[in-house]
């Protein structure tokens, strides 16, 4: 297997080194293809190496950045103020050609920012967005704008479509894959104007497997392959999905403890329990692709842990070896030269 190399911002997020450095010592254990560049202040990355038991490994090399993005900097700050934060300098490995991929789990609004001013967007790409997997009955579909535009026309609908497309066929092997417009209804009429003209485009694309409307519960039936929303929508219904996991999790966790019986049904459940803890991890599904530049670039949640950031690698990687940005590319060009 060829060689695949990860730029990782080793100081972006809630938990930074203490999390970022473990994790990567866990892929590095689990595959030989792997080399990472960790980019982050020199002495803090020497010690977090050491201590993950990784210091000196050929695999690994450490690049400086002097500066962090802090979760609550405002965007222009991280662009035009901190331009060797280890966000930026690991997004400038990918533009350099040194990775094939970078790898934060700092703030959302700059590392798009970042990303689009250091990579450029592909051509025909007008805005990129944000996408990730959504665990469902029968696996995971693929969701996306998830908050990078807020206010979409229908023709960035349609190009979020054939984006996820491509990057559903390429990660997941889906020759054909559904694509649907998230909607408040599944009939023609229901929507807003912009909803109705985005279909239509959608509709007469030759190229898409459109299979028309769904709703926000025909996301977790598996009912399309790829979900297609505007970012205000999309991030509005992924904090709402992470916000009921969450309130599930603590509400059978209370109720186990109310009584001494509940306790013991509870520990016979116990198989149960981890079996719907497993599939509805978030941890499983950290990662959500930046579609649309020129290069491969994956978020991961600021508050993961080790094995969160671990699956955002693992998003990183398969993106980069299978060179998501050429399939979307190419998938642009035949709607193009048919419009």
């Amino acid at each position: 297997m060829s060689v695949v190399t990860l730029a990782v911002d080793a100081m972006g997020g809630d938990h930074g080194l203490a999390v970022t450095v473990p994790a990567v010592a866990k892929m590095l254990s689990r595959h030989d293809h792997l080399h990472f560049i960790l980019v982050g202040q020199p002495q803090a990355l020497a010690d977090a190496v050491k201590k993950a038991g990784i210091d000196g490994h050929s695999r690994i090399s450490i690049q400086p950045a002097s500066e962090v993005v802090a979760m609550d900097d405002p965007v222009a700050v991280a662009l035009r103020q901190k331009k060797d934060s280890s966000m930026r300098v690991a997004i400038n490995m990918v533009k350099e050609g040194r990775a094939q991929a970078a790898i934060s789990a700092g703030n959302t609004g700059a590392l798009m920012a970042v990303s689009r001013f250091v990579l450029k967007t592909l051509p025909g790409v007008d805005r990129p967005a944000i996408c990730t997997a959504i665990p469902t009955v029968s696996g995971h579909s693929h969701m996306l704008d998830l908050g990078a535009n807020v206010d979409s026309e229908p023709a960035h609908l349609l190009q979020f479509a054939l984006m996820g497309q491509a990057l559903v066929n390429a990660v997941d092997g889906v020759s054909r894959p559904r694509v649907a417009l998230l909607n408040i209804g599944e009939e023609d009429i229901k929507g807003n104007e912009q909803i109705k003209e985005a279909a239509a485009m959608l509709r007469d694309a030759r190229h898409i497997n459109y299979v028309g409307f769904v709703e926000g519960d025909g996301i977790f039936a598996g009912e399309a392959d790829v979900v297609v929303c505007d970012g205000f929508v999309g991030n509005v219904s992924l904090k709402t999905m992470e916000g009921t996991a969450k309130m599930i999790r603590n509400m059978i966790e209370e109720e186990a403890r109310r009584s001494w019986w509940r306790s013991l049904c509870a520990l016979f459940a116990m198989p149960v329990f981890k079996g719907l803890k497993s599939r509805m991890d978030p941890d499983r599904y950290n990662g959500a692709s930046l579609v649309g530049l020129q290069g491969v670039v994956v978020k991961s949640h600021g508050g993961t842990t080790e094995q969160g950031f671990a699956s955002a690698l693992e998003v990183a990687e398969l993106e980069a070896r299978r060179n998501v940005p050429a399939l979307i590319r190419d998938a642009l060009a035949p709607e193009s030269d048919q419009s």
